[in-house]
């Protein structure tokens, strides 16, 4: 072994001292075939294998177990053995300190590593000569992007974390690298300047799709800066007392308990620049073309625009998608049985359940919440009901399914399946949107299949129009990249910023309104005037902010933010306590009168504030004292 390696593994060596026990994994930080140090930087090729290196740490967002914790862990999705999976166990409050789930501290500290050692070569000129400076330039800008990224998944799940901004040099000593946490104030502002030193070193889009796509680009830096503030500015970190006495050893205050608004204000300016990035690069709101070959309703497309905004691979609302992530599973698991010619199909499980509670969110057709709207009752949502033909592109005419399926608006016929519901797919039966696909899932009907989801809805929004059941248990998955960062998602995050730190303004109302548009439904202001019984709601900044909140749940319902969104806003010690709670699908004979019984399958277990953030393994702390715990645990 050369002086060069025996080096950097005693280096590596001791910077897992401070962060992370001892992992006999550690070395394999590249994957096969990806160049050692002593050869990485010697000609392009190589370096850019580095950098790939680089990227290999972003986790498989679209993994619907392990990959995301958000997919399971909390009440988006439901499985009828939900201790199965790791993940559903913080949901079911079994989340511990010995042996925490989803626990990414060592993992993203490697991934940190690897791209400082990125940055500290690739920044030496007299290394990669033939490496031309506009490349150099846009690697340093991407790993700088990356470095700062993996600061925020740790900051976002632990809160004030130690900052790796360098590797140790070799001869530090051991106590130096045992490192500690910093205020969270303090780390939000170091992954910033990250994020804007890589931002102008970044092109505003990828220069060659086919090869390049899921490449950091100047609007992927500029909207995770803006998320990263909007965090921030929020109530789990911004003046939350419940942290007021939470400090270091050596008495450093980790949570500033000051409220901010100029927090608030700050995320604004950030979530303005991308926005103009972002239609700089021209980013905009996804709108389905039909290229089916015949003709679909309004309803349909409305309908195919909201689903494709997110099933349609590196479509023009995507601001960044990861090249590792993938979501051909959420269809392998999320997908229901609705070829009648083909009930026994098992090809697909369709074992996510996605609860009554998430369904209850969605507005009515006229675009309020179910429980404001003057002009519709909702008061018994399992009343059964027989869909008409004017419902039949929503519903399957002549059925009998609940009230709560009933009268609801675009996105969440889009976004889930449901007993009584239609399903548009490519391969439509009819070629056409009459009489298409159709879910009928009662015990005894085809759609029973080979089981039925836990509470009897789909997740119909993840799983691509082009799958299709082949036969001979079978099935055609087609696959898309998670969308990590899309415009909508943007537009509302600034909007929550810009009403937190100035209230209601038009401005506001124009974002709000723009998603809103795109489901086929009024404006904000326009839509509680007529037909909310609470019509001056959207006039005030906390009545604004409860419809913001709301407007979120719905239009990033299944893609993870909710997850994250209830502990930033400090509600999830109240909404992760309530029951799941679905229909039963194993009524006998499949009578509606039985299946539409609202029942209860578990009751989620959140403990606050212990479980606002995640616990640092009890053996990090054993090895390195100077870190301590997160409250709680």
């Amino acid at each position: 072994m050369d002086m060069k390696n025996k080096i950097y593994i005693m280096l590596v060596l001791l910077v897992i001292i401070s962060t992370v026990a001892c992992d006999k994994n550690f070395l394999d930080v590249v994957p096969e075939g990806a160049p050692t140090l002593d050869n990485a930087f010697t000609m392009r090729g190589e370096a850019q294998k580095y950098l790939a290196t680089c990227y290999s740490y972003l986790p498989n967002e679209g993994s619907w177990n392990d990959g995301n914790v958000a997919n399971l862990g909390g009440d988006e999705i439901w499985l009828a053995k939900p201790g199965n999976t790791s993940n559903k166990q913080i949901a079911m409050g079994n989340q511990n300190a010995n042996s925490p789930y989803s626990n990414i501290w060592g993992n993203m500290y490697k991934a940190i590593r690897t791209c400082n050692t990125f940055l500290a070569n690739i920044k030496d000129t007299s290394k990669v000569l033939d490496l031309t400076l506009d490349e150099r330039t846009q690697w340093i800008g991407e790993a700088e992007f990356l470095k700062a990224y993996y600061h925020f998944l740790l900051f976002r799940q632990y809160g004030p974390i130690p900052i790796v901004d360098v590797n140790m040099p070799i001869n530090t000593p051991i106590e130096k690298l045992k490192v500690k946490r910093q205020p969270v104030d303090s780390v939000v502002n170091y992954i910033v300047r990250l994020l804007d030193d890589a931002a102008p070193k970044l092109p505003i889009t990828v220069l060659s799709p086919s090869t390049q796509n899921g490449h950091i680009t100047r609007p992927a830096a500029l909207a995770i800066k803006a998320r990263v503030l909007t965090y921030a500015a929020s109530p789990l970190y911004n003046g939350n007392a419940d942290y007021a006495n939470f400090k270091d050893k050596d008495g450093t205050l980790l949570f500033n308990p000051t409220f901010s608004v100029d927090k608030w204000k700050r995320a604004a300016e950030a979530g303005k620049e991308a926005i103009a990035v972002c239609k700089e690069a021209g980013i905009h709101l996804y709108t389905f073309v039909n290229t089916s070959g015949f003709s679909l309703t309004d309803t349909t497309m409305y309908q195919m625009s909201i689903r494709n905004a997110v099933c349609d691979p590196w479509n023009q609302e995507l601001i960044w998608a990861s090249s590792n992530s993938s979501c051909w599973d959420w269809a392998y698991n999320g997908m229901a049985h609705i070829d009648p010619n083909d009930p026994s199909n098992s090809a697909v499980y369709g074992i996510m359940g996605v609860p009554l509670g998430i369904v209850e969110q969605f507005y009515t057709k006229n675009g309020v919440p179910i429980d404001e709207d003057k002009t519709l009752d909702f008061n018994n949502i399992n009343q059964l009901r027989v869909a008409t033909h004017e419902e039949r592109f929503d519903l399957i005419e002549n059925y009998t399914t609940a009230r709560i399926n009933f009268d609801r608006e675009n996105r969440f016929y889009a976004d889930i399946g449901f007993d009584g519901g239609v399903w548009f797919m490519q391969n439509s039966p009819t070629n056409s949107d009459e009489n298409t696909w159709q879910l009928k899932c009662r015990l005894g009907q085809y759609g029973a299949g080979v089981g039925v989801t836990v509470t009897t809805y789909y997740p119909k929004k993840m799983i691509n129009w082009k799958f299709a059941f082949n036969g001979n248990n079978s099935a055609h998955t087609e696959d898309y990249p998670f969308p990590s960062f899309r415009l909508a998602d943007l537009y509302l995050l600034y909007a929550e910023a810009q009403n937190e730190a100035e209230g209601p303004s038009a401005e506001v109302y124009q974002y709000l309104d723009s998603i809103r548009f795109r489901a086929g439904l009024k404006g904000v202001v326009e839509s509680w005037q007529n037909y909310s019984n609470n019509p001056g709601k959207p006039l005030s900044k906390e009545g604004l902010r409860s419809i913001i909140q709301r407007e979120r749940n719905i239009e990033m319902t299944l893609e993870g933010s909710r997850f994250w969104d209830l502990r930033r806003w400090k509600t999830a010690a109240t909404v992760l306590n309530e029951n799941i709670v679905g229909w039963d699908g194993y009524a006998s004979g499949g009578q509606p009168e039985l299946f539409y019984r609202p029942t209860t399958y578990y009751t989620m277990k959140f403990i606050a504030p212990r479980d606002y953030l995640w616990p640092l393994k009890t053996s990090d702390l054993t090895n390195n004292e100077n870190l301590v715990q997160n409250p709680g645990w």
